[in-house]
């Protein structure tokens, strides 16, 4: 599932940024505005994001899709250790398989430099704007991640945030850096499109970030919940077996007093 929901992720971004970006698209023409297609293009992903976390495969994997956000969650002792292994492995995959299914069906659309296997790449700044950035951006999701989803009155609401956090990061911040925050969300293009740019700053700079957010969320806060996105629904929770009891079936009066 967690390599599904990334999957999917990519082949929303691959098409929406082919629509958007590529000079055949009728939406370049309509909408030439860089800050309009870039607030659309952010819009769009910020609904992918909210749909993967409150899906189905969402609300039972706890809609991770990013290594970053698991290796926080395993950090705070709410990931077991080879849950995190494999949810990070399954991701990477994921996020590589979303990419080469919209290379083998959309072809040059993907490959084309205007969309660049969405790829993310330092921006006009270099790379070490693009570090900070992203180092910025990753602590601020984290952040939100963990005060919303420990908050009771506000955790159902986690994925509506966070995909409006996406938006926000990608209408503003994707100039610097492309927008990545996910290690597997970036090797995806690198793999399938040979695109290794400054790879480093993406593999580095989003886990350290969300890390040092955790570091901070915990000495100002006690107690994490969760590690799930989306955690109040009748599905089983992997992390903290949430809701187990509540799926056994209760026995009838006549099962208890033994009556057959």
């Amino acid at each position: 599932m967690e390599g599904a929901e990334l999957a999917i992720f990519m082949i929303s971004a691959c098409v929406v940024v082919a629509l958007l970006y590529h000079p055949r698209s009728a939406a370049l023409r309509v909408l030439p505005n860089e800050l309009v297609r870039r607030v659309l293009t952010g819009a769009a992903m910020g609904l992918t994001a909210i749909a993967i976390v409150y899906s189905p495969w969402g609300k039972r994997s706890g809609a991770h899709f990013n290594p970053s956000v698991t290796l926080t969650f395993y950090r705070l002792g709410k990931v077991a250790p080879w849950d995190a292994a494999f949810y990070m492995v399954a991701q990477c995959l994921g996020g590589c398989v979303g990419v080469w299914l919209c290379v083998a069906l959309l072809g040059d659309l993907v490959r084309d430099p205007s969309v660049n296997y969405v790829a993310t790449v330092p921006g006009a700044g270099g790379v070490a704007v693009a570090f900070i950035a992203e180092l910025v951006i990753s602590f601020g999701l984290m952040t939100v991640v963990l005060a919303v989803s420990n908050t009771p009155r506000l955790a159902r609401y986690t994925g509506l945030i966070v995909g409006c956090v996406v938006a926000a990061y990608i209408s503003l911040e994707a100039p610097l850096s492309g927008m990545s925050m996910n290690p597997a969300r970036t090797l995806g293009p690198a793999l399938v499109g040979g695109i290794w740019t400054a790879l480093w700053v993406y593999f580095i700079a989003p886990p350290l970030g969300m890390l040092l957010a955790a570091e901070v969320y915990g000495r100002a806060k006690d107690g994490i919940t969760c590690a799930k996105l989306h955690h109040d629904n009748p599905l089983r929770c992997i992390f903290c077996e949430h809701h187990a009891q509540s799926q056994i079936i209760p026995l009838s009066f006549q099962e208890r007093v033994g009556v057959r």
